[in-house]
């Protein structure tokens, strides 16, 4: 109970600092998501809206040149404060420092190094990949962040990106060989990258950076603290206000169908954001709400059946549902070949339905995000299980095993089936050594118990 009290307590910081960070009012916004990252550090859109936020105020009230070398001092012994924490181990703390340094200028180069190595020591690649795309995102120019983000871009494989950042270092570095021999580099791999050839030079710009690149979630589970009633209707009446002023503002639009959303109001929500999809036809996260609306609108009505007793009529919505979700995915991931995450849920949905072959296929292609790598390992290696290649799932689960730190609920499932396939296989002691290491942390994992006891009495009867 305690723990649900925190995270409403943070999805409520959340929500406040949404609502000043889109009525552009920066330092309301970074104090309320900055409480909201102390209760629930993990919470990646809260951080990403923090990063916008950040970025917002310093470019809407840049500091003279005189503040930024008085910075940039002090800035000096802060980072090495930051480092020394991080080469301890101590990454959280050395994130929360971290973000002591960009909130004077989330766009410093050294702030942004120690920043993605403070949550890179903490084993969060995801909180990494944020600060990188944030300052990415804005359009700097400055040649120190862009050489930064483009060797970031290389280390992951994100070849098209880390092209555009050498292009750009190219035109403000005319004739510098080594630049250019990066860029034909990168040019070559992109090439070579299935996925990643038309995606040169595409990025948002302020709405992109707020992008909620995560898991698509049900709006009305993201969204706990409601506006509903006569708070609801003020609100939507000021939000429709703000759309006629600002038509091609897809925040606005964003807001609205949120709110439409908590309200149980799909068909109005629905409408918005198809009216902002005309406007900005590019957006994949309008998509994004657009086919989660959808599917919380099945849901709705799919629970108003079963409530009715009309349980026939209810699984039939179910089914129809179903395939509505697989077309989408499919759909979007035609649109948007380079969105790594759209080519995990689609491989989720392959895999769901037994389909491992083209689940495969997916999955590979969704090892190259930072955010989804670990999942998609252990996806793949359950294909290949499925598949009767053992040998190739269990290649598959060591490689994303040995790349979580600590034991994480991932790295327990991970663990657990590598104990399954070594029981499977005969080798009953590397099994239970196996279940054994994910027991050590959570007794109630599972089946764990009874598996330990059943290995255990056949180690104990093969005992000469």
């Amino acid at each position: 109970m305690a723990s649900d009290a925190i995270a409403q307590k943070a999805q409520n910081f959340t929500n406040r600092g949404r609502q000043a960070l889109e009525a552009r009012k920066f330092d309301l916004a970074i104090e309320m998501l900055m409480q909201a990252l102390t209760l629930a550090p993990d919470a990646l859109e809260t951080r990403r809206m923090l990063r916008a936020a950040q970025i917002g105020k310093f470019k809407s009230n840049p500091p003279s040149a005189l503040a930024l070398k008085v910075q940039g001092l002090g800035g000096y012994f802060a980072r090495q404060k930051v480092l020394a924490l991080a080469k301890k181990g101590q990454g959280i703390e050395a994130m929360a420092e971290a973000e002591k340094l960009l909130q004077q200028n989330p766009l410093d180069p050294g702030n942004i190094e120690c920043a993605v190595k403070a949550a890179e020591s903490a084993g969060k690649p995801e909180a990494a990949a944020i600060t990188i795309e944030a300052a990415y995102n804005c359009g700097n120019n400055d040649p120190a962040l862009l050489e930064r983000v483009a060797t970031y871009y290389t280390i992951a494989k994100r070849f098209d990106k880390a092209r555009d950042a050498y292009q750009k270092l190219s035109e403000l570095k005319p004739g510098d060989q080594r630049i250019l021999q990066l860029l034909k580099n990168t040019e070559a791999q992109a090439t070579m990258s299935a996925g990643w050839n038309d995606a040169v030079g595409k990025k948002g710009g302020f709405q992109q950076l707020i992008a909620n690149k995560e898991q698509a979630k049900k709006l009305d589970q993201a969204n706990k603290a409601m506006v509903v009633g006569d708070d609801a209707d003020a609100l939507i009446a000021e939000k429709l206000a703000q759309i006629e002023k600002e038509p091609s503002n897809m925040n606005f639009y964003r807001a609205l169908a949120r709110i439409y959303t908590q309200n149980k109001r799909f068909a109005e929500a629905i409408s918005t954001l198809e009216k902002a999809i005309a406007i900005n036809s590019s957006d994949p996260e309008l998509d994004r709400m657009l086919s989660s609306t959808r599917t919380a609108d099945y849901e709705y009505r799919i629970e108003q059946l079963k409530g009715a007793g009309k349980s026939e009529e209810a699984d039939e919505l179910e089914a129809e549902k179903n395939q509505f979700v697989f077309d989408d995915l499919a759909a979007r991931v035609e649109r948007y070949p380079n969105d790594l995450h759209l080519h995990f849920e689609l491989g989720l949905q392959y895999f769901t339905y037994g389909y491992y072959d083209e689940a495969v296929q997916h999955f590979q292609l969704a090892q190259k995000s930072p955010k989804d790598r670990l999942e998609a390992l252990y996806y793949l290696a359950m294909c290949f299980v499925h598949k009767g290649q053992t040998d190739m799932g269990v290649m598959q689960l060591e490689t994303a095993r040995d790349q979580i730190p600590t034991m994480d609920e991932l790295k327990k499932k991970i663990v657990y089936q590598l104990g399954l396939c070594a029981e499977q296989s005969g080798d009953l002691e590397k099994a239970y050594a196996y279940y054994k290491d994910v027991y050590s942390t959570d007794v109630t994992f599972a089946d764990l118990n009874t598996r330990m006891l059943d290995v255990a009495a056949k180690l104990k009867s093969a005992k000469p």
